[in-house]
C-alpha cells in the first residue's frame, strides 16, 4: 500500500471503537446486569417478533423520531439484520441527530444467533 496516511488511518480506526462494537461486547454488558445501556433492534417487528436480543426494544424505520422508549443519558446499542444492512447505522444517524448516544453493534441479529447467544421472543396473544 503506497501512500498509507497513518494519521488519517489512527482517526479512522478511533471514530470506528467510538461509535460501534460488536456483538460479543454487547453480550458481556448485557449479562454483567449492570444496566446504564439500551439495546435497539431496528428490524421490521415479524423478525423481532421471533427472538430478538434480551431486553431489545423494536424501533423500525418509521419508529426512529422521538423514541419515547429511550433515554439520551446513556447509550443506546441499535442493531439490525447482519453485517450488510444498514438499517442499524441508518437508525443511530437518526439517533445521533436527536441527541442519543448510539453505538452501531456489527454482525447484528446474524451474528447473535451464530454465536449461540441468548435470544428472548415475544409471546404470541392469546
Amino acid at each position: 500500500m503506497q501512500n498509507y496516511d497513518l494519521a488519517r488511518a489512527r482517526e479512522h480506526f478511533a471514530a470506528r471503537m467510538a461509535f460501534t462494537t460488536g456483538v460479543h461486547e454487547l453480550e458481556v454488558l448485557i449479562n454483567q446486569g449492570k444496566g446504564g445501556f439500551q439495546v435497539v433492534d431496528a428490524r421490521f417487528p415479524g423478525d423481532y417478533a421471533q427472538g430478538h436480543v434480551p431486553g431489545a426494544i423494536n424501533l423500525p424505520r418509521g419508529k426512529w423520531q422521538n423514541p419515547a422508549a429511550l433515554r439520551k443519558d446513556i447509550p443506546v446499542y441499535v442493531y439490525c439484520y447482519d453485517q450488510t444492512c444498514h438499517l442499524a447505522a441508518d437508525a443511530a444517524l437518526e439517533l445521533v441527530k436527536q441527541g442519543y448516544q448510539a453505538v452501531e453493534v456489527e454482525g447484528g441479529w446474524e451474528r447473535w444467533v451464530q454465536k449461540g447467544f441468548r435470544v428472548e421472543t415475544v409471546a404470541a396473544a392469546a
